[in-house]
C-alpha cells in the first residue's frame, strides 16, 4: 500500500525555523515529483515547493528565499525547511508523491497534514 506520512510541524514565533518531514513507501518503482502543500484556514491549498526525482525545485512566489525543499531518493524522503517564518505562513502542511502504479499509467497519494502555526 502507497502511503505518505509528514512529521515536524508545530508551534513557532514569527522568524523562527521548522523543519518538515515526509515519508513514503509502498510504491515498487519509487516516487516521481514530490511537493508539499498547505491550507490555512478558509482558504484554498496551495502549492508550496516541489521537487523532481532529479532534483529540480519550484517554489511559491511567497516563500522564495525562505523555504527549501531537499530530498533522499534512497529513503522516499522529502523535507521543507522552512526558516523566517511569518504568522501568514500557518497553515496545515500536506506531503504530495507522484508514483508510477504501472508502466504506462502514474497516480499520486497525500498525506494526512501536519499543522504549522506562527505566532506574532
Amino acid at each position: 500500500q502507497v502511503r505518505v506520512v509528514e512529521s515536524g510541524g508545530g508551534l513557532v514565533q514569527a522568524g523562527g525555523s521548522l523543519r518538515l518531514s515526509c515519508a513514503a513507501s509502498g510504491s515498487i518503482f519509487g516516487f516521481n515529483d514530490m511537493s508539499w502543500h498547505r491550507q490555512a484556514p478558509g482558504k484554498q491549498r496551495e502549492l508550496v515547493a516541489r521537487i523532481t526525482s532529479g532534483g529540480s525545485t519550484y517554489y511559491a512566489n511567497s516563500v522564495k528565499g525562505r523555504f527549501t525543499i531537499s530530498r533522499d531518493n534512497d529513503k522516499n524522503m522529502v523535507y521543507l525547511q522552512m526558516n523566517s517564518l511569518k504568522p501568514e505562513d500557518t497553515a496545515v502542511y500536506y506531503c504530495r508523491a507522484v508514483y508510477r502504479r504501472t508502466l504506462l499509467s502514474t497516480d499520486d497519494i497525500w498525506g494526512q497534514g501536519t499543522q504549522v502555526t506562527v505566532s506574532s
